[in-house]
């Protein structure tokens, strides 16, 4: 029996347009870091942004909350400490347990990082009315549960 390859249309399907536009976005956000000097990525960001919200945290758990893989979380916070963004500390009793802290510098990045950060939140909502942004983020929220209960399923 032939193979058939489902008939996909990728202009009305959610995903193409979902990946499309965090590309864009990712670009325009590195962009605009690079033009005002601040030496940081995207996920250096949203690291920083979690130490911001509750310091010290695991490094296991900071993965989890950041949703990176351990080996990629790592890698990536070798770099934040070669830029000493953050510091990893060894938890006491346990070596391979490590709790990772925001540095002064990294504190100071971060605040340097919001006005840009807003910048292109702006330049991506300009347009979108109250109700749309509203329906987007319950869209949004409802394919992050679809593929959470299909993980949680397994």
């Amino acid at each position: 029996m032939p193979k058939t390859n489902p008939k996909i249309d990728f202009e009305t399907s959610i995903g193409p347009w979902l990946g499309r536009t965090v590309k864009l976005v990712d670009h325009h956000l590195q962009e605009a870091f690079d033009r005002c000097g601040i030496d940081l990525t995207k996920e250096q960001m949203i690291v920083l942004k979690k130490l911001h919200e509750q310091d010290g945290v695991n490094q296991n758990e900071l993965a989890s909350l950041t949703f990176r893989d351990k080996s990629s979380l790592a890698r990536l916070l070798s770099k934040m400490e070669d830029k000493n963004y953050i510091l990893r500390l060894q938890k006491e009793g346990d070596k391979r347990n490590n709790e990772v802290f925001i540095t002064q510098r990294g504190a100071e990045i971060c605040d340097r990082a919001r006005p840009v950060i807003q910048g292109i939140i702006d330049i991506m909502e300009h347009g979108i009315d109250a109700r749309q942004k509203a329906l987007m983020i319950s869209t949004l929220k409802k394919i992050q549960h679809n593929f959470q209960t299909r993980i949680e399923s397994k």
